[in-house]
């Protein structure tokens, strides 16, 4: 089941739309029109339009142009398609490079038309066509969204006014629920509490509800997780603004409605689908990895051997899917060490609860003077990392995910946090790419549910793609 609004349904539509009608206006012009019909492969540029609209759509996707917020704009949103179809024209001239393309001046002058059409034909649909027609589609049942408000206080109420106010955000105002305040209490302009959050979920009366957004002044990460739970199992949107998941909206782009920023926190795509296609692209991509990164492995290897006592490979047990234990596997970057290092377990224990390590909230808990001189280069490139390939080939973990933890860790964790560890543990995820050492443990468990809840394929490939610049930078371990 797929769990995306109508709006983005329908502006990714027209979108691809107009990428195929740019690319076979461009090629029937350009390199048809010189070839004639010596190429007799139409067919084979017809896919390959597909192919190309696909990965533009992505990249639109990852600027945010499918987000209210931005397409509703004008200039902003001119220059994130500016900055997208710069990035496709660099993407499309790899990909033809690779493949020789033939063409001569012809590509070029495809290229160049198709670029051009593609801005024409975006830019006037989405600027000038698409928001009045946004307005009007979101005021009958094509685009129109019921919405169940939870929370009936401060926040709740001015989140209401937010969305009667805006009308044309196409939000339809059912009611609230609360767990606090009278089933039947007019909140807002006729708008009445519905029951209690535990009555509308456990509820057979579906209320005709599209999505819901949660909306406390107050409340605890466990009983905020249980109840994403709870309206997730409904097959409801559910959207989140709270502070507690603050360091979502200051780390990453989220929908914002004014100054309220609400957090996805649906599974977007079946989730066995999407853990279908996951493990295809794991198991594939990890082969790849493994072989292309041969050679530098035997050399790391040999570094290694020549440079310190002890194994190529350190092994540690950590915690994989449903909390059963799998061997981890990175470059050895450290003198080895009998028995388990108890500074670094009590030092961590209390970054868990609360207390900043290393005097600023850095999360790296290290004994610098046990890290070999090649240990200090493969940490500062998370070239020490490179092992768990293997992990992700063996089925013990994916290449984007939740890290491992510990079983110490895992043994302190509170209950909402072990939530984390419902999917496979990954290489990179949410957190190494926009928190890393910045953010407190706590937001760290916030970053990984907000993975999971929005797990795809195209945020593995957005997460895949920006974990490269931390590596080439040397933010990684130290």
């Amino acid at each position: 089941m797929v769990r995306i609004p109508k709006y983005k349904i329908l502006l990714a539509g027209f979108d691809f739309l107009f990428f195929e009608l740019s690319f076979l206006i461009a090629y029937h012009f350009t390199i048809k029109r010189i070839f004639h019909n010596e190429l007799g492969i139409d067919l084979l540029f017809y896919l390959f339009s597909i192919l190309i609209s696909l990965i533009f759509i992505f990249i639109f996707q990852s600027n945010n142009l499918y987000k209210i917020n931005i397409f509703l704009t004008r200039a902003l949103q001119l220059v994130l398609i500016i900055k997208s179809l710069f990035y496709g024209l660099l993407i499309l001239i790899l990909i033809l490079f690779l493949t020789s393309f033939p063409y001569g001046l012809s590509s070029r002058l495809f290229f160049a038309l198709y670029i051009l059409l593609v801005l024409s034909f975006v830019s006037i649909f989405r600027l000038l066509i698409f928001k009045p027609l946004f307005e009007k589609l979101s005021k009958n049942e094509i685009l129109n969204r019921k919405v169940l408000i939870v929370g009936a206080g401060k926040s709740g109420k001015s989140l209401a006014t937010k969305l009667l106010v805006e009308d044309f955000l196409g939000f339809e105002i059912i009611g609230f629920a609360d767990d606090n305040v009278p089933k039947g209490t007019e909140i807002a302009k006729r708008i009445k509490v519905l029951g209690t959050v535990e009555e509308i979920i456990n509820s057979d009366n579906h209320f005709d509800i599209d999505e819901v957004i949660i909306s406390i002044d107050k409340i605890s990460y466990e009983y905020l997780i249980k109840m994403i739970e709870g309206f997730n199992r409904k097959n409801w949107i559910v959207r989140v603004n709270s502070e507690l998941f603050k360091t979502i909206s200051e780390n990453l782009d989220v929908e914002k409605y004014g100054e309220f920023s609400l957090i996805n926190s649906s599974p977007q795509v079946k989730s066995d689908l999407t853990l279908f296609f996951k493990a295809i692209f794991d198991k594939i991509f990890s082969f790849i990895g493994l072989i292309i990164l041969l050679p530098f492995f035997l050399v790391v290897a040999l570094i290694i051997k020549l440079t310190s006592k002890g194994p190529v490979f350190y092994k540690q047990k950590r915690i994989g899917k449903d909390g059963k234990e799998f061997n981890f596997l990175k470059f050895r970057t450290m003198t080895v060490v009998d028995g388990e290092d108890e500074e670094r377990k009590k030092m961590m224990l209390q970054f868990m609860k609360g207390y900043e390590i290393n005097g600023n909230g850095d999360a790296k808990i290290i004994n610098e003077q046990r890290v070999t001189k090649i240990g200090k280069f493969l940490r500062k490139y998370s070239l020490d990392e490179l092992p768990q390939l293997i992990n992700v080939l063996k089925g013990d973990m994916s290449l984007v995910g939740p890290r491992p933890c510990l079983p110490y860790e895992y043994e302190h964790y509170e209950d909402w946090q072990k939530e984390r560890v419902k999917v496979l543990p990954g290489c990179t995820g949410v957190w190494q790419v926009y928190g890393r050492s910045k953010v407190n443990f706590k937001d760290s468990v916030v970053m990984d549910l907000y993975y999971i809840n929005n797990m795809s394929p195209w945020l593995d490939l957005q997460l895949i793609i920006k974990t490269i610049p931390v590596i080439i930078f040397g933010k990684g371990g130290k």
